[in-house]
């Protein structure tokens, strides 16, 4: 029996974005989730007999921004076509989309190796490569080109790994059907005619948690620019993931047929679904011998329940399709002036804003996460920052304090009523010891209930830190006073009432006592007795 030495996953995606414009593609409907099935349509959408659709411009624009955070080049000349197939929730019988000139082409995405485990860091255990040809040996032109075993997809000083976006195209979104309880299915055409753009990647992923990876940094990506929510839950993000294998067995280099896992909606799924379906391939290929045909897909589903794919249909070529140019709708040019306004939209993309947030504000690899989940709470940050000279304690107060008030209220930064600036003077009346830190958790709950800057509060609740020595000394002096067995305890070698005493002081006071101060008065008076 041929013996099997090893096997390489072998992943590209497509990944379809529903697009944040006020309308549809093609129409003036409302592009918005939910609501009462079939209630934004029109005959555009639902394609009835002289509705003529019309491209939107802020369509193309937030598509050529998806493009440029995703290093595309932006064609300079475009045109729709019709794809062609069957489906219940499809209302014309076809598709709006783009075929053989894309709005994107020739991008990549760079996945940050540190989010790898270390064996994947390491790379792969080499097989004994003299047994092949050059030509079958990883990274070789017959295997893939430019993958992640060879030497071009390793960037800036092994930091990354690239993953090549081949197009991004323009298409609208289906229907959706609803299988409710019962013998019936059902039809909701709002979802029709939403603007989608399609990302097809290279088959540049060799593992299920790559193509997790892959699918989670480009939702990064994309809700930084304000491209999309990325909402996988909601389908407004899915994932179609092409998968198979290259087998080395017995010194010869074999290639399993390829599937299409369709609309995967979570990472988990991803993962999941590509891992079984590697297992699945590699079992098939030892039973079956089956093998790579170039004109033949398996088109799978994810059965989450069960853990499993399942098949869905076969898919032998595009000429199914039956593409054919949109006749409704004239190719037309991008301008400079939209793909310029497109750049201006795209800014410091997450992974050079961490780079950068860890650089200048000597933060924590924690922090720079936390802080840069979105553009906004990062923004936030650094106008607060702005006001301080303490960076490190006005991320601490945000990600300590803030965060977790707006987590608990499942909130966003967008929801505050407070500004950066609040955060500012918080920050630095507690570095000029104008207030102690516990007081300043104080200030930042009246802050959130009031909206009043921290001075005004500090001032109406008289919380400023009383730093007079002369008044810090009378008070240590009552508190010994009155506690003459705490000190013939400390006397005694009991160190630990020393802390108590400070409470004491601090009581007395009603904690406007400078901490330091009064702790170092504590110890030398009790010293001196």
């Amino acid at each position: 029996m041929p013996s099997i030495d090893k096997y390489e996953i072998v992943i590209g995606c497509e990944i379809h974005t529903q697009l944040l414009t006020k309308t549809k593609a093609f129409c003036a409907c409302e592009n918005r989730y939910g609501g009462m099935p079939n209630t934004r349509v029109c005959p555009v959408c639902l394609g009835l007999p002289g509705a003529m659709p019309r491209v939107s411009k802020g369509y193309v624009e937030l598509g050529s921004v998806a493009g440029l955070a995703l290093n595309c080049e932006i064609s300079r000349f475009t045109k729709f076509d019709r794809k062609h197939y069957f489906y219940p929730d499809l209302a014309k019988g076809y598709q709006i989309t783009q075929y053989d000139i894309p709005l994107c082409t020739d991008g990549y995405v760079d996945l940050p190796l540190s989010r790898y485990s270390k064996d994947e860091q390491d790379g792969y255990v080499d097989l004994p490569m003299h047994k092949y040809p050059k030509e079958q040996q990883f990274g070789s032109e017959k295997c893939r080109t430019k993958n992640f075993i060879g030497n071009d997809c390793i960037v800036e000083n092994g930091k990354y790994r690239r993953v090549r976006v081949e197009r991004i195209h323009l298409e609208e979104d289906v229907g959706k059907s609803l299988h409710l309880q019962g013998s019936h299915s059902y039809i909701d055409y709002n979802r029709s005619g939403t603007p989608l753009i399609e990302i097809v990647t290279k088959p540049d992923m060799t593992s299920p948690e790559e193509a997790a990876l892959f699918m989670e940094t480009v939702q990064e990506i994309l809700r930084y620019v304000k491209v999309t929510n990325g909402n996988l839950e909601e389908g407004n993000m899915r994932c179609d993931a092409n998968i198979n294998l290259n087998v080395w067995e017995d010194g010869k280099l074999y290639h399993t047929p390829i599937s299409e896992i369709k609309n995967l909606n979570s990472f988990r799924s991803i993962r999941d679904a590509c891992a079984y379906e590697a297992q699945r391939q590699l079992k098939e290929f030892q039973e079956d011998r089956q093998e790579f045909n170039p004109g033949f897909k398996v088109t799978m589903g994810w059965d989450e329940a069960k853990g499993q794919t399942v098949v869905q249909r076969t898919k032998n070529s595009f000429v199914d399709y039956r593409f054919v140019v949109e006749p409704d709708i004239k190719p037309f040019s991008v301008s400079e002036e939209l793909i310029e306004n497109a750049k201006s939209k795209v800014g410091e993309l997450p992974e050079a804003k961490r780079t950068r947030l860890k650089k200048d504000y000597g933060l924590s690899d924690f922090d720079v996460e936390t802080l840069t989940s979105s553009r906004d709470l990062a923004v936030w940050f650094e106008e607060a920052a702005a006001g301080t000279k303490n960076p490190k304690r006005t991320a601490n107060i945000i990600l300590t304090e803030l965060l977790a008030k707006l987590n608990e209220d499942k909130k966003t930064i967008n929801d505050v009523s407070i500004t950066p600036t609040h955060i500012a003077e918080l920050v630095n009346a507690i570095d000029s010891k104008k207030i102690s830190s516990a007081q300043g958790k104080v200030v930042f709950a009246k802050m959130l209930e009031t909206n009043k800057m921290p001075a005004e509060i500090i001032k109406s609740e008289g919380m400023e830190v009383v730093s007079d020595s002369g008044a810090i000394e009378a008070i240590v002096d009552k508190v010994i006073s009155a506690n003459p067995k705490a000190v013939a305890d400390f006397k005694s070698g009991k160190t630990n009432v020393v802390g108590w005493l400070m409470g004491q002081v601090m009581k007395e006071s009603k904690g406007k006592a400078n901490p330091a101060e009064a702790s170092s008065l504590v110890q030398k008076k009790l010293s001196e007795i």
